[in-house]
């Protein structure tokens, strides 16, 4: 028998504000956090907007002489971590070290790391490469950073499966605790990928969204004038715990995790199945491993990238699942205020579907004023809706054909 994991602490860094607080605040308020780039001169680049977090909202979070051994994306990991352990109550003395884990994901990892000392070796040689190259840029690294922060001692790696990066982590990470493996996990996801390399290389790709004169509206999952995602960063965390821990030290529970699925499209190393057939197997396998049935769920945050085919498919995966309950169910896509944070966004969104269950408020897709007809669902165009949630879903659909959806429910005791 699995035992029952819960959520307790939640801590973030997005381009619509940090700490989750002021996140939720953004998302049910319609905030944008899309504009003109600042990271780099895009003269010559087709896209020149993103979802950037601005520097001044967190750097006084993080020591600069940390900061300075550390990608982007581990300081996006570091401070949401912080912010989650805070928000938690745990008392990191009282707690045995060897039964905390940590489970990250990150899809690029330290991509700005790469391109800065790729130049440093064109411009002044191999031997001015810095020694801390290495360890600042691989992906695994955030993990290892956060539980040297934190002395968790148990379980700790890394998922990698490109946007499904964190979804994954945060599955991995109830299995974990579930089966007995650890008793609190943090997880989640970081990703700082907008660089110059990364921007070419999806312009290349014809995946981003080019409304440059109109950054704000340039992210419009499932409307029928979207043009391309819009590449966002940030960090996500959360404190998962079994619950007889967490009730022993009295902890805020925010939602009960209760499913996990995973499954791979087998079709395309981009495109995803053209009958939505991985989408569809992970939400199946979600709600089977929760115990409950599709007329259970009440909200999905749904993957909805703004591009042509994972909306439409994305769409047809969520019919087929739910059926005649698809029509019941509140949708959004919150990647149409934050963009998308590749490997960060599950976690992301995650938290977004914890806060929809805790508060029972469910956030809009922004920019859908005009529903793909392919588009058929009620994604709760352009203002939060009141509704009672009792299970949310949560979806990532990532390069490679992988699909990942966790399912979190209103605790009960």
């Amino acid at each position: 028998m699995k035992r029952r994991v819960v959520v307790t602490g939640l801590g973030c860094v997005t381009p619509v504000g940090v700490g989750w607080k002021d996140y939720w605040d953004a998302l049910l308020s319609g905030k944008n956090g899309i504009g003109l780039i600042t990271h780099f001169d895009t003269t010559e680049f087709p896209v020149k907007i993103a979802g950037e977090v601005d520097d001044s909202t967190f750097s006084d979070l993080i020591e600069k002489k940390d900061s300075r051994r550390m990608s982007r994306f581990t300081q996006f990991a570091i401070i949401s971590s912080k912010m989650a352990v805070e928000d938690s109550g745990l008392d990191l003395e009282k707690i045995d070290p060897e039964r905390f884990g940590v489970i990250m994901g990150s899809g690029i990892g330290g991509m700005d790391t790469l391109e800065e000392q790729h130049r440093v070796m064109l411009e002044r040689g191999p031997k001015r490469v810095s020694p801390n190259f290495i360890p600042m840029m691989i992906s695994n690294i955030a993990a290892g950073q956060i539980s040297m922060m934190l002395n968790a001692k148990g379980p700790n790696f890394t998922t990698v499966t490109a946007c499904a990066s964190s979804t994954n982590a945060i599955g991995e990470a109830f299995r974990t605790v579930a089966r007995g493996d650890a008793d609190i996990v943090i997880s989640g996801g970081a990703e700082a990928a907008i660089t110059p390399l990364s921007i070419a290389g999806f312009s290349s790709m014809k995946a981003l969204s080019t409304r440059n004169d109109d950054p704000e509206r340039a992210s419009r999952p499932f409307d029928k004038d979207r043009d391309g995602f819009v590449m966002g960063e940030g960090g996500a965390m959360l404190i998962m715990e079994e619950l007889e821990h967490a009730l022993a030290r009295g902890a805020k529970i925010y939602a009960e995790m209760v499913g996990f699925g995973a499954a791979s499209d087998a079709y395309h190393i981009t495109a995803p199945h053209p009958e939505g057939k991985g989408a569809q197997k992970a939400m199946e396998l979600a709600i089977k491993d929760a115990g409950i049935t599709p007329d259970d769920v009440d909200y999905i945050n749904a993957h909805g990238t703004s591009t042509y085919y994972n909306d439409m498919l994305e769409t047809l995966a969520i019919n087929n699942t739910f059926k005649d309950h698809a029509k019941k169910l509140c949708v959004s896509s919150t990647k149409s205020m934050t963009g998308h944070l590749l490997g960060a966004a599950g976690a992301a969104e995650a938290i977004a579907a914890i806060l929809a269950i805790y508060d029972d408020k469910v956030p809009p897709t922004m920019n859908c004023f005009d529903p793909d007809e392919k588009c058929d669902l009620d994604y709760v165009p352009l203002k939060f809706k009141e509704k009672k949630v009792k299970y949310a879903l949560s979806n990532s659909l990532g390069f490679g054909g992988h699909n990942a959806t966790i399912a979190f429910g209103k605790y009960h005791k």
